[in-house]
């Protein structure tokens, strides 16, 4: 058997394991596992591979900064305040409050990131359903569906992002220009959808919710250090400077702050942080890096590349599609490491490479294991005693993703 091929079945074989978890086994231990694999066989040179590893240095500090501030609003309780304020300004209204939860959904994906949107928000509105006595599924499908649409607004607001551009992330201000339609009509049309979907659960009337009390000094503090870190992030990006570094000094810094002024030891926020997510990425790093020796990414990249001279704005429509298909095939991850050493090597016009962010931003929509996001927004509503099935979350995510993917293309200009 040819290595090409030996090597296309295990990275198939892990990115099976990531997206469907067999035997409950972590989606870490299938990532590194086929990474590891790779190496002692000899079919990647472990220099090589750590080469693979270490280009992600800025997705890790990224990652370790965001986790660090999105558990210590968790414990903090910070989100749950949030969505108790939601459920009261409601004043009983069903649609409000699904009016609320979205905005306050996009606003934790923009600044905080989809992962945090996934992980923190999710049980926070979960609680204020149930505290107004009602449906919590309408509201906990905005959390999932809103941490993909809204999260190509900033740089910061998906680590594939990141992931995708590297080292080589554009400045603030033309990201904006680039992205900032797109998002609008990615949010709008997924509100949209999203909203006339669920009409019928919005009809219900909502209980009071009981009076709201002051926001705990923790909270306030971590509140504080994370409207420090955007305003810093807005800064550095705006620098063309790396995201991570920053980000993860922010939010020691944010850890730090909260627990010598209330005398604790921060051992529990450290704990409660998915440390696990950084093995995930960096074995992905590795099978991506297997799967460019084979020569099967340059000639994607040389396909797309004589396609966008021939036909760019098909080239642009085709790539924004097919890419979206394909985040829900293999996750949003690999798809976006593939992504992003497609458009390293290929000289790409502006509105293709955007539309590449888009699709792995955005696409992932579709399915319940397009994303990472969605995967932890899956964990989150599971603990809470709830089940959504795969063929569930697929009829709507089938009427949620394309329009709003369609209309995100369309906006690139």
């Amino acid at each position: 058997m040819h290595s090409p091929l030996i090597i296309w079945c295990i990275t198939a074989v892990a990115t099976a394991g990531v997206i469907l978890r067999p035997w409950r086994v972590p989606e870490y231990i299938w990532a590194l596992g086929g990474a590891l694999i790779l190496v002692i066989s000899g079919l990647i040179p472990v220099t090589l591979a750590l080469s693979a590893v270490t280009k992600g240095d800025d997705v890790y500090l990224f990652l370790i900064g965001m986790m660090l501030l999105a558990e210590m609003a968790r414990r903090e309780g910070l989100f749950d305040w949030l969505a108790t304020l939601a459920a009261r300004h409601a004043r009983g209204s069903s649609q409000r409050l699904f009016d609320l939860v979205f905005g306050v959904g996009t606003l934790v994906t923009v600044f905080l990131s989809n992962d945090a949107t996934a992980v923190v928000l999710t049980p926070a509105v979960y609680a204020a359903t149930r505290a107004a006595k009602a449906d919590p599924l309408p509201y906990l499908f905005i959390c999932a569906f809103i941490a993909n649409a809204a999260s190509f607004v900033l740089p910061i607001s998906n680590p594939a992002n990141l992931v995708i551009f590297g080292r080589h992330m554009p400045p603030l201000l033309d990201w904006l220009a680039q992205f900032s339609l797109p998002s609008l009509a990615a949010i709008v049309l997924t509100y949209g959808v999203l909203r006339l979907s669920q009409r019928k659960h919005l009809r219900q009337p909502l209980a009071e919710v009981s009076a709201l009390g002051p926001l705990p000094m923790g909270a306030r503090l971590t509140a504080a250090g994370i409207a420090v870190t955007a305003v810093l992030l807005l800064v550095v990006s705006a620098l063309d400077q790396p995201l991570g570094l920053p980000t993860c000094i922010a939010g020691l810094l944010t850890v730090a702050l909260v627990h010598v002024l209330q005398r604790r030891t921060p051992w529990a926020v450290f704990k409660g942080v998915s440390w696990a997510v950084l093995p995930l990425v960096a074995g992905l790093f590795v099978l991506v890096e297997a799967l460019a020796m084979t020569g099967v990414i340059a000639e994607l990249a040389k396909a797309l590349e004589q396609w966008t001279q021939q036909a760019p704005a098909q080239a642009t429509w085709g790539t924004g599609i097919l890419v979206a298909i394909a985040t829900n095939l293999m996750n949003n991850l690999p798809a976006g490491l593939i992504a992003g050493s497609v458009g390293q090597l290929a000289s790409l016009p502006g509105q293709t490479t955007a539309a590449l962010v888009v699709a792995v931003d955005l696409g992932p929509n579709l399915s319940i294991t397009g994303s990472l996001a969605t995967l932890l927004w899956l964990i989150a509503v599971r603990r809470e005693g709830l089940h959504v099935s795969a063929w569930t979350f697929l009829k709507l995510g089938a009427l949620v993703m394309p329009p709003a993917l369609l209309g995100a293309l369309a906006a690139i200009r």
